[in-house]
């Protein structure tokens, strides 16, 4: 008994002396690194965050955190007015006296507030009931009232109205699907009718699938007198299915639908309708039935409505732009609403792949002057051009030179001037957009927003004034009002990260470094921990998200947490972010550069990154880690299997790992057709068997994005090849593992602890059990 005594004691002395020689993180070292977290940060910017709520009349409102409240702010800008919305103090005494419950002016007990259609009053609500404050006689009472509060201008999804449902203009009809047909109800008599009758499954109308996505709201766009919509009906009869099972108790259940796969013979298509709403009829366009496609992605509703789409005025015509199966082919055509006739205007055809802009659908039909805006990147670079909508010729190009137009944001017919942001115009950083205008006939460029920085900007209705929010990743935002000249009127807010940086917090670093063709400039952050020891060298993780629809930093705009970087940092590790070529928002060229081969997945970028970095920072660049989600996951697993002497440790999210199991249009749109490019070549589990470190491997199993067989046929694969490796999946989850995030953090934090740094993390530590309040 003794002897076992011993030897216990002798074990425990051992684990305390592994733990003292740095064999261990405990608790309290996962406990530093959560407090890098957003919601440990985030609350910790003062005066930062201005999203501006405008009002009909031009005024806005916003709120901001000050450290002490949460203030709400008025502003004026043709008065140049800025002052409280109300005084909190006085509103929450008239509060507390009315309902018996006590309320403080530093802690208001409501997030938003609206105004009453004549101003005199704020509404808000509180435990669900809604009240008006009159701030000017100090009188608060139950809004019982159904008037329509003064409205705020909305926009995207918010502006297409409440549930399933699509609002009309003037707020009076809504459509909704209903049996796969389309029908409209009056809003104010609630009766419906039925526009459309020979709507069935898999053939409905307006009906919204793009195998990845989908909702129940119809895909439509209004015509701006309200008596009108464009749709489609929806042909996904041949279409092939796409089958995921849950785990539960008792037999699975089977989820179908309708998800077609690069290489189908049959893909979803559209038969495209103008829909008479007063009148119930439907104008079938004459033409084939389009590829479900559209100029920004497969999803044509991405920006909330009915994508690729503009209406004359008065309802007469329809303008819109059929999209090839591989995206190289642009008809730009417009529809006799009445007809249905279809004219086409011109084509733009390409060798790799069409886009019309990033985030934002870059071309307008101006009816008025018989014109078209159109945006090519046919100079090597995304420029605005004008186009006669008559002949279809090409009357000027409106925008040039080596940067590239973003966003076009309001078009002046009028003035004939562009409001829109663009990239790499100035000196710096050539991620940073920033506001321009410039003339239809290309003179008179002008920059509204000078500062250095990423900027943001919202329009006033009347469109004679903006809201800009400017930052950089090290450098927090500052927000302005100025006029559509770029006059600046006031200095609404200046971000205060003093008691942020009291916690220990820094930014990360910008870098700019080269490309793996040692020619080609490159950017990325680099986050180290807060503290680093003098002599020490320290393993990095590259995250990593290779696009090529996005990059691995994501906004280039200030802010307190980007995912857990900081936290992985202060774990032991130096974390790099590199936008590699073929990532968006520079050149055609450089978007193109892994064209035809997404498996490059910027990896040798990647790798000659951090090699510069190395002489730099005290990087051990024998011990490399990689992850990321998604895209990411793709691009984890073909580091670990192509570059296994460089990549030691990875981790793969929910990676589309074979593209001819990932949804038709983003494989063909940056890949080509299956027949023309080898996807058999860029698989990644014909790789597994060059595994040589350590992989982890993740996938929600109720992923409707990136079906799950994805990382199967990797699992497979390696199992194959008698490869050790490590499964974590998610039952239920789908391409997000929602409540289990914080899991999947977790076992990532980890993993890497584990196999990069060699030691033992605190057992089975719970993320968000000291998450702030």
């Amino acid at each position: 008994m003794n002897k076992y005594l011993l030897t216990a004691a002798a074990i425990a002395l051992g684990i305390k002396a592994f733990a003292q020689q740095g064999g261990a993180l405990t608790a309290a070292d996962y406990e530093r690194a959560e407090r890098f977290l957003g919601y440990n940060t985030n609350r910790l910017i003062d005066h930062g965050s201005v999203m501006p709520n405008w009002l009909a009349d031009g005024k806005f409102w916003y709120k901001v955190n000050t450290g002490q409240s949460t203030d709400f702010i008025l502003v004026d800008p043709a008065k140049k007015t800025k002052s409280p919305a109300f005084d909190a103090a006085r509103l929450t005494a008239a509060l507390s006296s009315a309902t018996g419950k006590t309320y403080t002016a530093n802690k208001l007990p409501f997030e938003r507030i609206a105004y009453s259609s004549d101003g005199k009053y704020i509404t808000f609500a509180v435990d669900g009931k809604k009240w008006m404050y009159n701030s000017q006689s100090n009188q608060l009472a139950a809004d019982t009232s159904n008037a329509q509060a003064r409205p705020e201008r909305l926009t995207g999804r918010a502006a297409r109205g409440g549930g399933n449902e699509v609002l009309s203009p003037d707020g009076k009809k809504a459509v909704f699907i209903k049996d796969y047909n389309l029908w409209v109800r009056d809003v104010a008599s609630g009766a419906t009718t039925q526009l459309t009758t020979d709507g069935v499954k898999d053939f409905g109308y307006a009906t919204d699938n793009a195998g990845w996505t989908s909702s129940d709201r119809p895909i439509v766009s209004w015509s701006p007198d309200s008596k009108k919509v464009a749709t489609f009906q929806q042909d996904q009869r041949k279409s092939s299915d796409m089958y995921l099972v849950t785990t539960n108790v008792g037999k699975p259940t089977l989820h179908a639908w309708k998800y077609p796969l690069p290489g189908d013979k049959d893909i979803t298509t559209i038969q495209r309708v103008i829909v008479d709403v007063e009148n119930p009829k439907v104008v079938r366009f004459n033409i084939e039935p389009d590829p479900h496609r559209a100029t920004l992605s497969d999803d044509i509703s991405s920006s909330g409505t009915f994508d690729d789409a503009d209406w004359k005025a008065d309802g007469t015509e329809f303008a819109f732009v059929s999209t090839s199966r591989d995206h190289k082919n642009e008809k730009f055509r417009i529809a006799n609403a009445q007809t249905g006739v279809v004219r086409n205007v011109f084509e733009e055809n390409v060798k790799t792949q069409y886009e019309s802009g990033w985030g934002a659908i870059n071309w307008r039909y101006l009816p008025a002057s018989k014109e078209i805006i159109w945006f090519s990147e046919r100079d090597n670079w995304g420029h605005l051009y004008l186009y006669d909508a008559t002949t279809g010729k090409l009357k000027n190009q409106i925008t040039k030179g080596n940067w590239v137009v973003t966003r076009l944001l309001k078009v002046d017919e009028k003035a004939r001037t562009l409001y829109f942001m663009a990239d790499g115009r100035e000196a710096g950083n050539p991620y940073f957009a920033h506001f321009y205008k410039i003339g239809f006939n290309g003179k008179g460029l002008t920059l509204l927003t000078p500062e250095a920085g990423n900027h943001s900007v919202s329009f006033s209705p009347d469109d004679k004034y903006f809201v800009d929010t400017y930052s950089q990743p090290n450098v927090p935002p500052v927000t302005v009002l100025r006029d559509m000249n770029g006059k600046l009127l006031s200095t609404l807010e200046k971000a205060d990260i003093s008691r942020l940086t009291a916690t220990g917090w820094k930014a990360p670093t910008p870098v700019k470094l080269k490309a793996a063709d040692g020619i080609t400039d490159i950017y990325g952050l680099v986050f180290t921990p807060t503290k680093m020891e003098t002599g020490k060298k320290y393993p990095v993780i590259d995250y990593i998200y290779p696009g090529p629809q996005g990059g691995s930093v994501g906004s280039w705009s200030f802010s307190a947490a980007r995912g857990d970087h900081q936290a992985l940092a202060e774990l032991g590790f130096i974390v790099v972010n590199i936008e590699g070529t073929s990532n968006p928002l520079r050149s055609k060229s450089f978007h193109d550069m892994s064209y035809g081969n997404m498996a490059i997945n910027t990896l040798p970028d990647q790798i000659t990154a951090i090699k510069q970095l190395a002489a730099t920072y005290p990087i051990d660049t024998a011990k490399v880690g990689i992850w990321g989600h998604s895209g990411g996951g793709f691009a984890t697993a073909a580091a670990m299997f192509r570059y296994p002497d460089f990549f030691k440790v990875g981790i793969s999210e929910s990676g589309n790992h074979d593209n001819r199991n990932y949804e038709d249009d983003w494989g063909e749109r940056y890949n080509g057709l299956v027949e023309n490019s080898d996807y058999e070549a860029q698989a990644n589990q014909n790789y597994a068997k060059n595994l040589k470190g350590k992989l982890m491997l993740a996938h929600g199993m109720m992923d409707n994005n990136v079906p799950p067989y994805n990382t199967l046929l990797v699992v497979e694969a390696l199992e194959k090849a008698n490869k050790s490796f490590d499964l974590v999946i998610f039952p239920n989850s789908a391409h997000g593992y929602g409540a289990y995030s914080p899991y999947m953090m977790r076992r990532r934090w980890d993993y890497f602890v584990e196999n990069l740094l060699g030691l033992k993390p605190p057992y089975d530590y719970q993320l968000g059990k000291n998450q702030s309040r």
